[in-house]
C-alpha cells in the first residue's frame, strides 16, 4: 500500500464541476485581477475568520510582509518571533530591515512560548509576530497582553491555522492583523500562490489596499511605495468553492489525527501532538516526537508512507541569518524540535486502511527498536 503525505487529486475529483463552473464564470468576463469576485471571496473570509475587512493579497509571504508594512515596521525595528516556522515568517521581518528576536517555544505545543516573548519585547519591539504552527493557535492571551501594555500591534501568523479555534475565536481574528496563506498544500489551497489579510482595523485594511497596489489608492498617484501583490480573480473563484468545504476538511482531518493519537498513546517511542485547553487545531500537519526520527522517516519512505520533517533547522541557526548572531543552545527547545519531529499523512481523504497502515508501520518500526536494545 502507498500512502501519500498529502494527495490533492481525490478532494479535487469530489468538487470538479464547482470548480470549472467558477473559473468558466471568470473567463467569460475576463476580470482577471482583484475586481468583485476577489471582494466577493474577501467578505467571505472575513465573515469566516470574523473580523470586519479582509484583503487580498499575492501569497501568504507577502500578507506577512505587507502586514509588517502596515503596521510601519522598518530599518533598526524588532519584532518577536519564533525560529520554529517556515522561513517567510522572518525574512518579512528582514526584508524590511528589522531585526527578528527569536523567543523559544512551548515544548508541548510547538508554538511560541509566552515568557519567553515578555522577556525579549523592548524599546525598540515594533511588533510581535506569534505563529499559529501546524493549526493549532498560539496561547494568545498573555501575548495580547504584553502588547496592550507596549502599545504595539500583533500580527497572527495564520498561514497553517485557517479554521483553527482559540477561547472561541478563529485564527486571524485575535491581534491586530491574521496572515493566511492559500498555497495549494493549505487546508484552504488555491491553483497556484494567494494569500489574506484579515483585521477589525478600517484604517489598517485601506492601507494594506494601498500596499499591495504600489502603494496607490488612485491609479497613477503612489502616497508611499508598497507592492505588486493582488490575489487574483481565478485564485478567488476556486477558493470561494473550496470554503463551502473547509470546516467538513478540518473536521475530517481531526477526526484522522484522533485516531492516530489514540493509537500512538500506548507506543513506546512516539509522542503524539498535543490540543492546549481551549484550542481546535485543524492539523495542517500531524506531528510527532519520535526516538530514531531520522531511521523512523526512513522507514517509512521505504514503504511507500509519505513523511516529512518541518523544520529541520530553526531559523536562527539558518546560513542567511548568521549575521543577526545566533547560535546553538539559543532556542533549545526549538533546536530539539527540529532534532526530533515528523509530520504523517493527515489529509481528510486518508481511508482506515490508509491509517491503520502507517500505526501498524510505525509500530512495527519500534517495535523493531526495542528488540535492539
Amino acid at each position: 500500500m502507498r500512502v501519500k503525505l498529502l494527495d490533492l487529486v481525490p478532494q479535487y475529483q469530489a468538487i470538479e464541476e464547482e470548480v470549472r463552473a467558477a473559473i468558466e464564470e471568470v473567463a467569460s468576463t475576463q476580470m482577471f485581477i482583484l475586481g468583485p469576485g476577489v471582494e466577493k471571496f474577501e467578505r467571505e473570509i472575513a465573515g469566516y475568520c470574523g473580523t470586519k475587512f479582509a484583503v487580498g493579497v499575492a501569497s501568504g509571504s507577502d500578507a506577512l510582509l505587507l502586514a509588517l508594512m502596515a503596521c510601519g515596521v522598518g530599518e533598526g525595528d524588532e519584532v518577536v518571533t519564533t525560529p520554529y516556522t517556515f522561513f517567510s515568517t522572518v525574512s518579512s521581518i528582514t526584508r524590511l530591515g528589522a531585526r527578528p528576536l527569536f523567543a523559544d517555544i512551548d515544548p508541548v505545543t510547538y508554538n511560541i512560548d509566552c515568557e519567553s516573548v515578555e522577556r525579549l519585547v523592548g524599546e525598540r519591539t515594533k511588533a510581535i509576530m506569534p505563529v499559529h504552527l501546524f493549526g493549532q493557535a498560539a496561547d494568545m492571551d498573555p501575548i495580547i497582553e504584553v502588547a496592550k501594555q507596549r502599545g504595539i500591534p500583533v500580527i497572527e501568523d495564520a498561514c497553517q491555522s485557517i479554521g483553527g479555534v482559540y477561547k472561541g475565536r478563529k485564527a486571524g481574528a485575535l491581534g491586530t492583523a491574521g496572515c493566511f496563506s492559500f498555497f495549494p498544500s493549505k487546508n484552504l489551497g488555491g491553483f497556484g500562490d494567494g494569500g489574506m489579510v484579515t483585521t477589525d482595523d478600517e484604517a489598517f485594511a485601506a492601507r494594506l489596499r494601498s500596499l499591495r497596489m504600489h502603494g496607490s489608492r488612485e491609479r497613477y498617484y503612489h502616497d508611499e511605495v508598497g507592492l505588486n501583490s493582488r490575489l487574483d480573480a481565478l485564485q478567488a473563484a476556486v477558493l470561494g468553492v473550496k470554503l463551502k468545504h473547509l470546516d467538513g476538511w478540518n473536521d475530517g482531518r481531526r477526526q484522522n489525527a484522533h485516531r492516530y493519537t489514540k493509537s500512538f498513546e500506548a507506543l513506546e517511542g512516539v509522542i503524539p501532538p498535543v490540543e492546549a485547553d481551549g484550542c481546535t487545531s485543524v492539523f495542517n500537519q500531524y506531528v510527532i516526537r519520535a526516538k530514531k526520527r531520522d531511521e523512523l522517516m526512513q522507514f517509512l519512505r521505504e514503504r511507500e508512507i509519505g513523511c516529512e520533517i518541518y523544520y529541520p533547522v530553526p531559523l536562527h541557526l539558518q546560513e542567511c541569518f548568521k549575521y543577526l548572531g545566533g547560535g546553538e543552545g539559543d532556542c533549545p527547545e526549538a533546536e530539539r524540535a527540529a532534532r526530533e519531529t515528523l509530520a504523517l499523512p493527515v489529509y481528510p481523504e486518508l481511508t482506515r486502511e490508509h491509517l491503520d497502515f502507517v500505526v501498524e508501520t510505525v509500530g512495527e518500526f519500534m517495535g523493531t527498536e526495542t528488540e535492539k536494545r
